[in-house]
């Protein structure tokens, strides 16, 4: 009997984060089975990064006191690593089973701006050729970050710019950091720039260096909730290969400019909950990705998710498919979304090679206003024109083909885009799409459709300006 309520004791006292939220109201009303899911249970065990020598100043470096904090935990079983109000300086952060991250209100975790600290160290003290993600988690299962506290990218060290994406003043700020011009002078690379040494031996190999804030890599349990994300190198948050997965009330900012500057995207996850975020970022916002090739077939399909109570501001796509999917994407749910000022607003991008199948998605009670481009797009001869990218000629064999179908759009609402509806593919690559029920007021054309896609219109009203 001791034993009995040692246990229930203990089990009461486990923290799973969050747990009084209802989770269980996104799942009513599905238009496909998925499977629901629950917060990962922490131990009842906190600590401070304080205790292990860290330090909010702003100056100190925290990297070896997030290790030691997340070693200690670890022998403990794991619990709750809390980061206080200040300004926490650190390097590389990797998380072990069963801990929360906590920042309270107020705390600041910042990356380095020494790009030499994204190398992992080796065991003969020498650093690894290739850089890591700034948070990572690899195999771990009951892990979360949460809080209202902000972690800092420190992207602007790492990132290239376009000249023709800011202003004069802007230009003038990065420029007086040093950095590298490409020879027309359009281009500002961080490359011999003040203060901190180079890691590439030029500025296109430490180009290829540049990585992503937050990875989470065959992971299951996982939350992440109420802090903010900002200033990536490259992507926010990517959980790749997860299951279980709840991204709750979070913000991802960057500028808009911000070359990759991705907020979430989901990589052959699966089982998955998106809500009551708010994103404005540099590219894509809210986007499902599965892989390229064989490499995307082993990794899974991206299934079973909803994203639902969430508002885009700035993004090339509110919600976006691919472009690398070839693992494929089924039973996706997305409803009750805002998109304010999106380069695009529902967008499926992808081409042959990096295509898969993508089907049973539902989309319904969109809202959205000043679209820059296309409300609703898919397009199959997507290339990724990053910074010093090159168009690759057509493949020659046809491979790994994109394969839109069995979509359903619903209750739309569109006011202002340059085009309502667009879809661009060879034969077969888009087809039984279903759109009904919608009013989109354009700019330029009210439909871009091409007579090799299928596209479904049931009571869908377009309206422009009076000419």
């Amino acid at each position: 009997m001791k034993k009995t309520l040692l246990l229930l004791f203990s089990l009461l006292f486990a923290t799973g984060i969050n747990a009084e939220n209802d989770y269980s109201k996104y799942y009513k009303n599905l238009p496909v089975e998925i499977p629901e899911v629950s917060p990962p249970v922490i131990p009842d065990n906190i600590i401070s990064i304080v205790d292990f020598g860290g330090s909010g100043d702003g100056f100190t470096d925290n990297t070896e006191a997030f290790k030691k904090a997340m070693s200690a935990l670890s022998n403990q079983g794991g619990g709750q690593l809390n980061v206080p109000a200040g300004i926490y300086l650190t390097g590389l952060i990797s998380f072990k089973d069963n801990i929360d991250l906590h920042l309270e209100k107020n705390a600041i975790i910042v990356f380095s701006p020494d790009k030499k600290n994204m190398f992992k160290d080796k065991e003969d003290g020498t650093k690894e050729d290739k850089t890591s993600t700034w948070i990572t988690a690899s195999n771990r299962k009951n892990i979360s970050i949460t809080g209202e506290g902000v972690i800092d990218g420190n992207g602007e060290w790492w990132r290239p710019v376009k000249k023709v994406k800011v202003s004069s003043v802007e230009w003038k700020k990065f420029t007086e950091l040093g950095g590298t011009l490409t020879e027309d002078g359009k281009i500002w690379y961080p490359y011999n720039i003040k203060h901190f040494d180079n890691v590439g031996l030029n500025k296109e190999e430490q180009e290829k260096f540049r990585t992503h804030l937050i990875r989470f890599t065959g992971c299951e349990n996982v939350l992440v909730q109420g802090v903010t994300l900002m200033n990536s190198p490259k992507f926010h948050f990517i959980p790749t290969r997860c299951k279980n997965v709840i991204i709750d009330g979070i913000t991802v900012k960057c500028p808009w400019n911000a070359q990759n500057g991705d907020a979430i995207d989901l990589s052959s996850c699966q089982n998955v909950l998106i809500v009551n975020n708010i994103v404005d970022a540099g590219d894509d916002g809210i986007c499902m990705k599965a892989g390229v090739g064989e490499k995307g077939i082993a990794a899974g399909p991206v299934k079973n998710v909803i994203i639902e109570d969430n508002h885009v501001y700035n993004a090339h796509g509110g919600f976006v498919v691919g472009s690398e999917f070839s693992g494929g994407l089924e039973n996706i749910v997305v409803r009750n979304n805002t998109f304010t000022g999106t380069e695009t607003g529902l967008r499926f991008k992808s081409a042959i090679k990096r295509g898969g199948t993508c089907k049973n998605v539902f989309i319904s009670n969109i809202y959205m206003t000043d679209i820059q481009e296309e409300a609703i797009v898919f397009e199959t001869t997507y290339w990724d024109n990053h910074v010093g990218a090159k168009k690759q000629a057509a493949p020659e064999k046809v491979e790994f083909a994109p394969d839109f179908n069995d979509i359903h759009i619903e209750n739309v609402y569109v006011r202002g885009c340059k085009t309502g509806i667009k879809a661009q593919g060879a034969e077969g690559m888009i087809h039984d799409i279903y759109i009904k029920n919608s009013n989109i007021f354009y700019t330029d054309k009210d439909k871009d459709i091409a007579p090799t896609c299928e596209l479904f219109l049931d009571n869908v009203n377009f309206k422009t300006f009076d000419r």
